[in-house]
């Protein structure tokens, strides 16, 4: 992982001797538009572990995150397919509801692993987030959505989530031909990946819990500035 020397920029590989952040740092993960470089999704996280093979952060139950909305105020997920992607938008925040989420991102691969249990801790799935690998900088990583989705059960079966939403993004311009072809096979290698169980499914982290003396992240307020213009 380096930084370039005007900004605090760095990439996405976390190699020895570079900085890691600590168990219990805040940090923001963050996701831009697609097709823009402008960040529509932000969430203040508290680092679990980061190390050379692996980021893990805790998405805390009423963290304050930035989500995408219709410019009339309308939840994305609302709007109609056909036109889900092509009405102007902007963003709200709000509370992350239910139960927290742990996720667990690899350096350098096209997906990140995310963790959910019900209310009394009863585990319920892992869900691969197909996405550009992240790059990080000194406040946290970003990255870009793709869209298609994995969801994987405690019985090690899974399905595709999200496929008309991949096809609609498509057909809204959001993703060219070539890069969905990439996706595809980023989602065909994570598949393998699950069906091998290998790194992080048997890694035990479902029986995880987070400290409890860790404070809810708060959401500054300069939560959409650019690394590439911040001086470290």
């Amino acid at each position: 992982m380096t930084a370039d020397a005007d900004t605090d920029t760095v990439d996405s590989t976390n190699t020895a001797g570079t900085p890691s952040w600590a168990p219990g740092d805040q940090i923001l993960w963050r996701y831009r538009g697609n097709a823009t470089d402008r960040v529509h999704i932000c969430r203040p996280v508290t680092v679990v572990q980061d190390t050379a093979d692996l980021l893990a952060v805790w998405v805390a139950p009423g963290t304050a995150c930035v989500r995408p909305l219709l410019a009339d105020g309308t939840p994305v997920h609302q709007e109609p397919l056909a036109t889900r992607y092509t009405k102007p938008r902007t963003t709200g925040v709000s509370p992350w509801s239910g139960t927290g989420v742990l996720k667990l991102a690899r350096p350098g691969e096209p997906w990140s692993v995310w963790l959910f249990w019900d209310r009394d801790w009863r585990f319920k799935n892992w869900y691969v987030n197909l996405e550009e690998p992240l790059a990080r900088w000194t406040g946290g990583v970003d990255s870009e959505d793709h869209f298609l989705d994995i969801a994987v059960y405690p019985d090690r079966s899974w399905q595709w989530k999200d496929e008309d939403e991949f096809a609609q993004a498509q057909q809204a311009g959001l993703m060219s031909a070539g890069q969905a072809e990439r996706v595809r096979a980023a989602g065909r290698a994570a598949v393998e990946r699950i069906e091998s169980w290998g790194a992080p499914f048997a890694a035990g982290w479902e029986a995880w819990r987070p400290d409890p003396a860790w404070p809810v992240p708060a959401l500054p307020d300069d939560w959409d500035r650019s690394p590439a213009r911040i001086r470290a």
